[in-house]
């Protein structure tokens, strides 16, 4: 028997900046893409702290989960990257927020750079409801 896959793509969600999807559901699980702090409404980079920019992927990663049916609780498994470890305390803060008590399993690596610029992406694997 063939596993029923399904696209995501949230329009509150920045566009995919290639030829990938927002997510996929497969097997009971939804796979995102990493996401970068891009404002959905414009496209562009959000500049600020790098607390601003952790906040905006994870409100991009939520507006995903919403429209696959799932939410921040159903969260799994994460991957952050970052180009600088220095800002692993901020990225931190604003990331317990957002998680909470149900916080899923993460590892964080530094990378050389990212899409636009960006100083964090962040990708994310949640079940479904």
């Amino acid at each position: 028997m063939a596993m029923t896959r399904r696209t995501i793509t949230s329009g509150k969600a920045p566009k995919a900046l290639g030829p990938y999807a927002q997510g996929v559901t497969a097997g009971g699980l939804l796979f995102m893409s990493g996401q970068v702090p891009l404002d959905p409404q414009t496209g562009l980079l959000v500049r600020g702290t790098v607390e601003d920019e952790v906040a905006r992927v994870l409100e991009n990663l939520k507006a995903i989960l919403e429209e696959a049916g799932s939410s921040l609780e159903q969260v799994v498994r994460t991957t952050v990257y970052l180009t600088d470890l220095a800002d692993f305390e901020a990225m931190n803060g604003v990331y317990a927020c957002y998680f909470g008590t149900a916080r899923p399993a993460r590892s964080t690596v530094q990378v050389a750079a990212l899409p636009k610029g960006a100083r964090v992406e962040i990708d994310a694997i949640a079940t479904l409801s």
